[in-house]
């Protein structure tokens, strides 16, 4: 059985950082992507980034470029660096698992399995 638990999350005033961790268990796949998506309230679900299975690979939405970066520590760890917040960035982060992602743009390819979700709050 896959699980994925994500942690990390938190309430954050603008302009701060945060760090969330991605770790998942099970049968998933050490040659597919790993990536983060989001949703706030009332809004659908959204790419946030994604990272391919040996870390060489990224994308990012553009709402995030230049502020948020992905790692990744080995096949079942990723990392979500979140710098620079604003308010529009209070979501779930949910963390994606076994995502068909190999290079360049991402190409809206849902995960196979997602983690429960991290609660981010920006607010001063």
């Amino acid at each position: 059985q896959v699980q994925l638990v994500e942690s990390g999350g938190g309430l954050v005033q603008p302009g701060g950082s945060l760090r969330l961790s991605c770790t998942a268990s099970g049968q998933t796949s050490n040659r597919k992507a790993m990536g983060w998506f989001r949703q706030a309230p009332g809004k659908e679900r959204e790419f946030v980034a994604v990272i391919s299975w040996n870390g060489g690979d990224t994308d990012f939405a553009d709402s995030v470029k230049g502020r948020f970066t992905v790692s990744r520590e080995n096949a079942k760890k990723i990392y979500l660096e979140m710098n620079n917040l604003k308010p529009e960035d209070t979501a779930v982060y949910y963390c994606g698992a076994d995502i068909s992602y190999y290079r360049g743009t991402y190409n809206s390819v849902l995960p196979a399995y997602w983690g429960r979700g991290t609660q981010v709050t920006v607010s001063s």
